[in-house]
């Protein structure tokens, strides 16, 4: 039996794959559980024109991860922090602040997509952030930590 996966399964395929399986497995299995639908040729051109528009999409996307990247290049982002005499910070900086400082300059980044190398930033200084715009662009902003 031809089926059309709808979800990744362990061990027998990803999503969207066209796979053969035992009759009993497919029809008593997958098909009632919802995890796949039979293969027929109807089902075949729905998912191959899924395919094609997901590619599109996708590659719009990227795009706009690229132009977000670029408007990001030169940018000097600072971050102002309370600190002591010694330049120890009060609290610690996250990818909160990183994420409202990128916002005034004119950019606005999901502070989930943005990755700092230390776990806590508790002195000033210059260290460098991961931004994943897309998962095929990764862009790495440097950024430096001042005093108030």
């Amino acid at each position: 039996m031809e089926i059309i996966l709808n979800k990744d399964i362990k061990k027998l395929g990803n999503k969207d794959d066209i796979l053969t399986v035992k009759n009993g497995y497919g029809r008593n299995y997958l098909i009632p559980k919802g995890y796949a639908i039979l293969a027929t040729s109807s089902a075949k051109k729905v998912l191959a024109e899924n395919i094609k528009q997901k590619a599109f999409k996708q590659e719009k996307l990227k795009e706009l991860a690229l132009e977000t990247a670029k408007k990001l290049e030169n940018k000097i982002i600072k971050i102002g922090a309370k600190t002591s005499t010694t330049g120890k910070i009060f609290g610690s900086v996250n990818t909160i602040q990183i994420a409202e400082a990128i916002k005034k300059k004119g950019v606005d980044i999901d502070r989930k997509t943005i990755e700092i190398d230390q776990d806590h930033i508790k002195e000033i200084g210059k260290y460098i952030a991961t931004i994943k715009l897309h998962k095929e662009v990764k862009f790495e902003l440097p950024f430096e930590v001042v005093s108030e």
